[in-house]
């Protein structure tokens, strides 16, 4: 007889045979073209990552964007930006896309370059070469011109904060043309240059007046531009009165140390503030950064702005889906999940790890769908006992705290099986490199397939979502009517596993960023 551990009979189709390995070397499904540039594209940061340098990214991206059509490159851009919260990789793609033929790089530029940064960004992603020239050439600083003409003043003055390029660069390398009095003196004065002191936009005149003056109410300018200056307690209110949501949430402890919350009415305020649910969706704020400051909240937060933030947080995740049916949620919890979610970065490594976002997406599944079950995983399942009714804070730090071993992605498919479970809908979030379950032929596919196979002939209409928070192009189960492979960590995961949940296709996340409109 026939080696029975090599030949042995499976139910079910097939188990498609791998193509790939991954990082691990283990076996591996190679991703197509546009899903490996999506998965890229709202993941990568162009840091170093627990597997991957910041070099081998850029080059796969640089690879993978010239194998797609340049509309769907425009549209994974614009997609990365708006939907994935992205900024180094959108200016990339966009820098690429300036180099083909066609006008998506015209319709793509005004949906990515919003603001100062982007513009700045992309400028950098130009002149690095990268792409291939280190000048902008026409048709980009056309647009780059454009934007500094008609850039409102504010604009202009946020803008003017950073480095490398400065907007100064900037500005000395299109030569923009100003097309009045107020706008020619505005350049001069970033550039350096003789201009018309009293043709100056107010927002400059404020700005040096409060210089010279801190009797004088302050300006509506960047704060980093007035932290090198002597402020009061009054100051800092007034900074905090006009700004945006994001520069709230990274600063309660500055205020707490600069003795802000001691000044009366300021913290109902900045509580009020933190709650505004119009204004959180304005800001587009993610899940995770409403975790990170509530973890980084100092003592000298006052409780009623912790309080705000956890409302902040269920607000951000209002777009997790309420699932019919029998849901399991895998975050991974191995070693590597330990590494920071967008990577190392010399002097700017986010304190956020992989395993706290994977443990958010669970707590936040388990919070709109109380029969949740939760599968934790390393080299094993982790047993761990949730409450649905903790705070999502609160089961997202039970979850991150545990595991740290091995990677196996078949573990909580094989503990369903041995169970025989009646499940509809599985979760899993990881970084997907799925090593310990290695098949020892590439014709048995990966461990996470054959078990799935397993699993599929107890629950025939099964679907299975993978969430991938790392970037890379290959995954552990195959891509095909049941199987949805999505990356990021935004909230529109979410919106990808109800459409798909709710009878849509493994096309589901890939379709999203075709129906971008440019």
């Amino acid at each position: 007889m026939a080696n029975k551990s090599i030949f042995r009979s499976v139910p079910g189709s097939r188990v498609p045979a791998t193509d790939t390995v991954n990082r691990e070397g283990a076996p591996a499904y190679q991703m197509k073209p546009y899903q490996a540039l999506a998965q890229l594209a709202v993941t990568g940061t162009f840091n170093r990552t627990f597997y991957a340098g910041a070099g081998e990214q850029l080059d796969e991206v640089m690879d993978l964007a010239w194998q797609v059509q340049p509309d769907y490159l425009a549209k994974t851009a614009v997609y990365a930006f708006e939907q994935g919260r992205m900024k180094d990789m959108p200016a990339l793609l966009l820098a690429v896309l300036s180099a083909m033929e066609g006008d998506e790089f015209n319709r793509a530029f005004p949906r990515i370059v919003r603001n100062g940064k982007m513009l700045r960004t992309f400028v950098q992603m130009i002149r690095s070469g990268v792409t291939g020239r280190k000048s902008l050439g026409s048709r980009p600083k056309r647009l780059v011109q454009a934007w500094l003409e008609t850039a409102s003043d504010e604009q202009l003055m946020r803008a003017a904060v950073g480095n490398s390029p400065s907007l100064a660069d900037v500005i000395k390398m299109v030569h923009p043309k100003p097309k009045c009095r107020s706008r020619e003196a505005f350049f001069g004065y970033l550039i350096g240059k003789p201009y018309e002191v009293g043709a100056l936009p107010e927002v400059v005149k404020a700005f040096e007046a409060f210089k010279r003056d801190r009797t004088l109410p302050v300006p509506d300018v960047p704060f980093q531009m007035l932290t090198a200056l002597e402020l009061t307690k009054e100051h800092w209110v007034q900074i905090a009165q006009k700004a945006g949501w994001q520069m709230l949430r990274q600063n309660l402890n500055t205020f707490a140390r600069n003795g802000v919350y001691q000044v009366p009415g300021f913290t109902r305020m900045i509580a009020d503030r933190l709650r505004d649910r119009d204004t959180i969706r304005r800001a587009g704020v993610l899940p995770y950064q409403v975790m990170v400051a509530c973890q980084y909240a100092d003592q000298g937060v006052p409780y009623e702005v912790y309080d705000a933030l956890q409302e902040a947080l269920e607000i951000a995740l209002e777009l997790v889906p309420k699932v019919e049916g029998r849901v399991v949620v895998c975050p991974d919890v191995s070693g590597s999940m330990q590494s920071p979610v967008t990577g190392y970065r010399q002097g700017a490594t986010t304190a956020v790890r992989c395993v706290d976002v994977a443990a958010l997406v669970a707590a936040a599944m388990l919070r709109t769908n109380p029969d949740t079950v939760v599968l934790p995983f390393e080299r094993t399942v982790v047993d761990v006992r949730l409450n649905p009714r903790d705070s999502v804070l609160t089961n997202a730090a039970k979850l991150a705290s545990v595991g740290g071993g091995g990677t196996n992605c078949s573990a909580p498919l094989e503990r369903l099986v041995e169970q025989r479970a009646q499940v509809d809908v599985v979760v899993f979030v990881s970084d997907n490199q799925s090593w310990l379950d290695a098949a020892r032929s590439r014709y048995q596919g990966t461990g996470m397939m054959g078990n799935w196979h397993k699993l599929k002939v107890l629950n025939p209409k099964a679907k299975l979502v993978c969430i991938d928070i790392q970037p890379d192009t290959t995954s552990q189960a195959v891509e095909r009517a049941d199987i949805l492979n999505v990356g990021g960590f935004s909230d529109q995961v979410f919106t990808a596993i109800a459409q798909m949940v709710d009878g849509g296709s493994s096309k589901e996340w890939t379709r999203m960023i075709n129906a971008v409109e440019l």
